[in-house]
């Protein structure tokens, strides 16, 4: 599936650091100055903290009308980074409507690290595309001694500053987001087992693909416009499959006592890892059908492999 990025310039406003801990006091002792900085200028403050860490921060802080927590990732597929990315700039998008630049603060949980470490790669390199355009100063903070060495690896790549003694500084390891992904692509979900149904198609059955999704979403139980809404994900993902990638395609659908999971499969190559992040821009007449797919679902997660690419979709009613 050969995805083509928007070709409109957009100025790259996104300020992206990271920074090392200790403990989590040790993270409050850093993050607290740049908070109330924030938060006396009148700017919103939006944080992705443990609980733990969350308990120390509030007593530091006193009375923090400004302060929002982000959403951290939930359900059998959560660990996506491109959807968690997705889901932030959805919340930051919303943030900054006012004008406003807005401060971020995040935490590494290892609870979230899979089985290498490289949720937070993807999750990061994905942030720098989908958060390109906004006004958000983001320091992700990730322990000295994390349990992957792949966390802190990532984090070197992905990320344009450093924040050292309370000061950002240029960090020359940085990398593009897509050069990152090159090199540690996107990993297959986890398997789901023989499909409830399994159905190949070419552009001239994409009908068939949309019948057999509105079918299996009704049965799931969603309601008559969430059924509309993943018909089009599914078809606007289908589509892409069969126009850039093979001229023969497969669906597989699954359902479970979550809701409902499409996956397309086709034999083409992937040459964007990170497809779909950014709203296209209004003069853009091709490249949306992997945005409007993210935002109607509740994962839509990008993987490539030796038998081609796959776009996984999980919905629930």
């Amino acid at each position: 599936m050969r995805v083509e990025a928007n070709r409109v310039a957009t100025p790259q406003l996104f300020c992206h650091a990271f920074a090392s801990y200790s403990s989590a006091l040790d993270l409050v002792t850093q993050a607290e100055p740049m908070i109330s900085a924030a938060l006396g200028r009148g700017e919103p403050v939006a944080i992705a903290l443990r609980p733990a860490t969350e308990r120390l921060l509030y007593p530091a802080l006193g009375r923090t009308p400004g302060l929002v927590s982000l959403t951290y990732p939930t359900g059998p597929d959560g660990l996506s980074g491109q959807t968690v990315a997705v889901r932030r700039a959805r919340e930051l998008r919303e943030l900054t409507s006012a004008g406003h630049p807005v401060t971020v603060i995040t935490e590494h949980d290892s609870r979230l690290d899979g089985v290498d470490g490289r949720f937070w790669t993807e999750l990061d390199a994905a942030l720098n595309v989908a958060l390109a355009d906004l006004p958000v100063r983001m320091v992700c903070f990730f322990p000295e001694l994390p349990l992957h060495l792949e966390v802190l690896d990532g984090a070197r790549r992905n990320h344009p500053f450093h924040l050292v003694g309370g000061t950002l500084q240029q960090n020359p390891e940085h990398l593009p987001p897509r050069e990152v992904l090159s090199h540690r692509p996107a990993t297959a979900p986890l398997l789901l087992g023989p499909p409830d149904v399994r159905v190949r198609f070419s552009a001239w059955q994409l009908c068939e693909v949309r019948s057999v999704v509105a079918r299996a979403a009704a049965v799931a139980g969603f309601d008559r416009a969430r059924v509309e809404d993943v018909v089009l994900a599914v078809n606007e993902v289908a589509t892409n499959a069969v126009e850039h990638g093979a001229p023969e395609a497969e669906l597989s659908v699954w359902q479970d006592r979550t809701g409902l999971v499409c996956e397309v499969h086709d034999r083409g190559v992937l040459t964007d890892p990170l497809p779909g992040l950014r709203p296209p821009h209004p003069a853009d007449t091709r490249g949306r059908g992997l945005w409007i797919a993210r935002q109607l679902c509740d994962v839509l997660h990008v993987w490539t492999d030796a038998d081609g690419t796959h776009v996984r979709i999980r919905a629930s009613p």
